[in-house]
């Protein structure tokens, strides 16, 4: 059988290296993963390895290889989707000098401010600068310091030795193509988050002269812009010879997470949503215009589409919840787990879940959980917020608390939903589910009760970056466009809101006033935040 060309899918996300191999229609053949730690540092620091990244690629391009050398072989492509936000000093030959400064990383925001203060001043940034960011680049830097413009300044003021030597600064995808290419480059997606560009036509994303100089950061040190369906370079010699590849493949530049999402969920059309399930969580949508919403931090910014904006709103912590509560309060010899007959060899935590889950009535007995692991992005900014469990009693059981942890992420995102209703103009009535937390049907049930909205869940949630990077390397070579790529999409199931929806709009009505209430509570327990 003549096997189709393919595109290696590249997906690093926080948890670790994923690859598939995918088809021009999206069929995705093969997946394999290695986990990469991510080092918590106190005072809010979070780094990974990029060394580590790039070690673990060799490691899953040899799986798919042992398990589908056919398809292996037939690789003529590589397109890569990572998470964002993150930053690598690297020096004149490549090599990084320091780990990656995760998105999760807030030891920057400090330097940010000092940066940028000024009166009059709005959360410590100069209200004049804000507003030239705003028209400009549609956005503004986290005042959490979570984005490389807080991340650049950290290791300049910080890391004076390391900012001498650096010759540029990389985003997580851009240091991927250095290492597969040989070539520095950023996305226009990827490089967003440093806050220097002028966004203001979609089809020419460029560097704003003064937000460079006004960045604190060499303008030599920020690296070329291209399109997310650029052909940049084919494998470098070493680069093949490490993932034991041919070195005429071509690599296309691909995209960031959520844009490469925004790709595989196949929601190409304007105002078309999807909800990404991750270790965090977006609502996402492509526009025609770009646009900003400064009450709730939603904005729409370049993206793969070279016409399009994406509007992007963010949610920190989504499966990162369940994760605390899988490595924190629950292992897998658990009874919590072994009650649902799964271990790590027989299914997923989300098995086991999904036999609990439907146990506990709406509203977990009374119990509620805010989701703020690592405080929120949108519609609130605000790094002191953090999660708890609320309304415990004597009768409150493992179950109800498990309940709670899905229905406080779902709570969240319909406070969510209600600011991206009113940036698109219209209420939402049906989106699509996706991202890895999405095989659970027991939470994708209850984001439809929530949100009172229709969920079509992605057949195959989990390869979603990957399918989109394939989709975006399939256009940048030609095979497809993304006008095509609707028709391709496949759902596996529709939960459609049922009669806990009633009982959500209440629990929701006691959700916002704790937010209220608790918000100057977290800001005097977490002050050095």
């Amino acid at each position: 059988m003549t096997i189709a060309p393919q595109v290696l899918a590249i997906d690093l996300g926080t948890s670790g290296m994923k690859a598939a191999l995918v088809a021009a229609d999206g069929t995705v053949t093969g997946w394999a993963e290695r986990p990469v730690p991510l080092i918590v540092i106190p005072g809010g620091g979070a780094e990974q390895d990029p060394v580590a990244w790039w070690d673990a690629l060799a490691e899953v391009v040899a799986d798919l290889g042992r398990a589908f050398p056919e398809h292996l072989r037939a690789v003529t492509t590589i397109c890569s989707s990572t998470q964002g936000e993150g930053t690598i000093a690297v020096d004149a030959d490549g090599n990084p000098l320091t780990h990656c400064i995760s998105w999760l990383d807030m030891r920057g925001a400090g330097h940010l401010r000092r940066q940028f203060g000024g009166w009059p001043s709005y959360d410590g940034l100069s209200v004049r600068r804000i507003a030239q960011w705003l028209r400009l680049t549609g956005g503004m830097p986290s005042v959490t310091g979570k984005d490389p413009a807080a991340h650049m300044l950290f290791i300049r003021d910080e890391m004076p030795d390391v900012y001498e030597k650096t010759k540029t600064f990389l985003n997580v995808l851009d240091w991927i193509n250095l290492k597969l290419t040989g070539r520095t480059v950023a996305t226009v997606d990827s490089i967003l988050t440093s806050w220097v560009t002028d966004n203001r036509k979609a089809p020419s994303i460029r560097y704003s002269p003064a937000l460079v100089s006004a960045s604190g950061i060499d303008a030599d040190k920020f690296p070329p812009i291209v399109a997310c369906t650029e052909v940049i370079g084919t494998l470098a010699p070493r680069a093949a010879d490490h993932l034991g590849l041919p070195r005429d493949i071509q690599v296309v530049a691909g995209a960031i997470d959520n844009t490469a999402a925004a790709i595989g969920a196949g929601t190409t059309a304007d105002n078309e949503t999807h909800l990404y399930l991750g270790t965090s969580s977006w609502i996402a949508a492509h526009v025609p215009r770009k646009k900003t919403d400064i009450t709730t931090g939603i904005a729409s910014i370049p993206c793969a589409i070279p016409d399009r904006y994406l509007m992007t709103a963010l949610q920190a912590t989504a499966g990162a919840n369940l994760t605390w509560l899988r490595d924190k309060i629950v292992e897998f010899d658990d009874p919590i787990v072994s009650a649902g007959h799964v271990s790590r060899d027989e299914g997923t935590i989300f098995d086991a879940f999904d036999k609990i889950i439907p146990m506990v009535p709406a509203g977990a007995n009374g119990v509620l959980y805010t989701p703020w692991l690592y405080g929120e992005r949108a519609p609130v900014d605000d790094p002191h917020l953090r999660a708890a469990f609320l309304n415990i009693s004597l009768d409150t059981n493992r179950s109800d608390l498990l309940r709670a942890v899905f229905e406080g992420v779902a709570l969240n995102t319909r406070w969510l939903a209600k600011a991206v209703d009113k940036f698109l103009g219209t209420p939402v009535s049906s989106m699509v589910i996706t991202g890895g937390a999405a095989r659970s049907d027991s939470w994708c049930q209850i984001f439809a009760d929530v949100l009172g909205v229709e969920i079509r869940r992605d057949a195959s949630p989990v390869t979603v970056n990957a399918r989109g990077a394939g989709w975006i390397g399939a256009v940048g070579t030609g095979w497809i466009s993304f006008a095509d790529i609707p028709a391709l999409t496949r759902n596996d199931h529709v939960f459609s809101p049922g009669p806990d929806h009633t009982r959500y709009l209440e629990i929701y009505d006691i959700y916002q006033d704790l937010h209220k209430r608790l918000a100057p509570v977290y800001r005097r327990l977490n002050r050095q935040t």
